[in-house]
């Protein structure tokens, strides 16, 4: 007992020193004890796998939040059915830039903010303003209702500036005609001086149309003698201004000077006369190569030249220099007679069928009808476009009858006896360089800067043929062949190209002449008279001849400096060539035929027989 007794003395001890050393299980202890606790249960432990209902959670959640949400007019596919009030529910929420960090969020579209797009009109917002500056009141854009003054609303009952109601107009006409009466009125009362006097305010009164004419306006007082000076120089100037309208081109005075001896020879002929021993030496032509003549009378380059029809004993210039000239080219090679009727350089000429008249078309816009022998200018024609090329109708009963291609697309026709257009050919894209009459003078082809052929029924402004291909170029020149049933067209991607003048107007794809350079200048095109070889001029000069059948260079002529631009071959004189170029010269070409060399060399030979016989035996 003593045993056990000591033992429990020596616990109690320990615990009291254990109790200092750490307090706080005692607490512990004594909340662990069963009499201050209920009992202890354990953990129930379940054999099913442990789920994450997170996920599950967050789409609970947000389904509940997008029942409330409204729409974002932004997207383009809503994943839910959206009620009635989401639909239609105010723009709001954190991306707003009416909320508090919208702004902040750089959601700006104004200096100040941002600003959202209305539906409103115009006219409807400018009658609202309107209204509301002048009665108080103006409808709410966001409603049915008014906002501002409701009683002047309630008065006026809802008028507007534009719509006055048909009461309020009558009772407006009224009032104004009742004020129109009493003026009247105080006019009767007046002195009828002062209403009779367009000076006072009693005749303004009366008189008055707007709320302009109550003003006093001054009397006009009379003009300044420089002041009428100026209004007759302005007058004068109008006048030539509508005068020079009215031509539609500039006018220039036509002058002309004879440089001959005489207008007429002792048989009293004309100097324009062909003369009586003027005939074809033969049929054949030959290709010239030696210069014979030169004639040099234009300061500037010469653009164009034309033999006198059938007899070639003249030869007729257009130079940039604005004078057209022509030469004698039988006797004495000099000039005869100057042109000058443009203000600008000539651009094309044309002989009529007898060449006792002739056309020309300067870059003055003006086309002049002269005649040869006096110089005179017979008719002159314009539109107000630059004429690009002239001709007459070949035959000899529509001589009257002129077509000209302008700059502004159409290739207009006049009768000069008339004096007016009759016929305007309008289907071209581009300005019209050439015009040629084919099929017996029943139709005609032009070409155009929009690098295409049309076919024309003359008289009938439809095209009957069209003739483009991607791979077709400008044609600013066209010859017809003498015997007419194929046309020369120089095209400007340095080749001469081959078209038939039958009904199908085709290109023969066998026949190309090629070698010479003309890219970028309207070089022409021409037959030797009995259509063996072809013709045409170059940028660097030259003078090119192929011949019809074989397509090959048969020879070539350094001619001018400069541009080639133009070239003829002589009607009778089957072996001689005029040239003319930009270097201001005409150039005239021969050879001498192998029947010429006959005629040369006849004596010789005649010798050589004579010598012959006298020595035989």
């Amino acid at each position: 007992m003593d045993l056990l007794r000591n033992y429990a003395d020596q616990e109690d001890n320990g615990l009291d020193e254990r109790k200092k050393q750490n307090p706080q299980n005692e607490n512990s202890s004594a909340a662990a004890s069963p009499e201050s606790s209920p009992p202890r249960l354990l953990p129930s432990k379940s054999a099913a796998p442990k789920v994450d209902d997170t996920m599950l959670a967050l789409t609970v959640a947000q389904a509940r939040q997008t029942q409330f949400r409204p729409l974002d007019p932004t997207q383009h596919v809503v994943a839910f059915n959206p009620t009635y009030d989401q639909l239609w529910a105010p723009i709001y929420g954190p991306a707003h830039p009416y909320a508090k960090d919208g702004i902040a969020q750089g959601m700006r579209n104004h200096k100040l903010g941002f600003v959202e797009d209305a539906s409103i009109q115009s006219f409807v917002f400018d009658e609202q303003y309107n209204t509301f500056h002048k009665y108080g009141y103006a409808a709410d854009p966001s409603g049915n209702n008014y906002i501002g003054d409701l009683d002047t609303l309630q008065k006026n009952e809802g008028m507007s500036v534009y719509n006055i109601p048909q009461h309020e107009q009558k009772k407006r006409k009224l009032e104004k005609k009742k004020e129109t009466e009493e003026n009247d009125d105080v006019g009767v009362d007046m002195d009828s001086e002062e209403v009779n006097n367009p000076a006072s305010d009693t005749w303004l009164m009366k008189n008055r149309k707007s709320p302009w004419s109550g003003k006093k306006e001054e009397m006009q007082t009379e003009l300044t003698e420089e002041q009428k000076k100026y209004a007759e120089e302005y007058a004068k100037k109008k006048e030539e201004k509508g005068n020079a309208g009215n031509d539609k081109g500039e006018a220039v005075e036509d002058k002309t000077t004879f440089h001959g001896k005489e207008e007429t020879d002792y048989q009293g002929r004309s100097w324009v006369a062909p003369p009586k021993d003027a005939k074809a030496a033969n049929d054949h032509c030959y290709i010239p190569k030696k210069l014979v003549h030169t004639w040099s009378g234009h300061t500037k380059g010469v653009s164009a030249i034309r033999f006198f029809p059938k007899y070639g004993h003249l030869i007729l210039s257009a130079g940039m220099d604005s004078k057209v000239k022509i030469w004698d080219v039988f006797n004495s090679g000099k000039c005869m007679r100057t042109y000058m009727g443009h203000s600008k350089a000539v651009r094309d000429i044309s002989f009529c069928n007898d060449g006792t008249k002739f056309l020309t078309a300067g870059y003055d816009k003006n086309i002049k009808y002269w005649d040869t022998e006096t110089g005179q200018v017979i008719r002159s024609f314009s539109t107000g476009k630059i004429p690009y090329v002239v001709k007459l109708n070949p035959d000899d009963d529509k001589q009257n009858i002129l077509l000209a291609g302008m700059s502004d697309k159409k290739i207009v026709q006049w009768d000069m006896n008339s004096k007016e257009i009759t016929q305007e050919y309008d289907q071209h894209l581009g300005a019209v360089n050439t015009i040629t009459f084919v099929d017996n003078n029943r139709r005609f082809v032009t070409s155009s800067d929009d690098k295409s052929l049309r076919v024309w029924e003359f008289g009938i402004p439809v095209v009957i043929k069209y003739i483009s291909e991607p791979h077709m170029h400008s044609m600013p020149s066209i010859s017809l062949h003498p015997n007419t049933n194929w046309l020369a067209a120089q095209s400007l991607d340095n080749q001469i190209l081959i078209y038939s003048t039958r009904e199908r107007f085709q290109l023969n794809k066998k026949k190309r002449f090629a070698g010479h350079i003309v890219a970028g200048y309207a070089c022409q095109v021409n037959f030797s008279p009995d259509g063996r070889f072809v013709m045409s001029g170059d940028g660097e000069g030259k003078c090119w001849f192929w011949d019809w059948k074989s397509c090959k260079v048969f020879r070539t002529l350094k001619c001018h400096e400069g541009v080639c631009i133009g070239s003829a071959w002589h009607p009778l004189e089957q072996s001689k060539v005029a040239t003319c170029g930009w270097d201001g010269l005409i150039k005239y070409w021969y050879v001498v035929s192998h029947a010429m060399l006959l005629v040369l060399f006849a004596p010789i030979h005649v010798c050589i027989c004579f010598d012959l016989l006298m020595c035989m035996p």
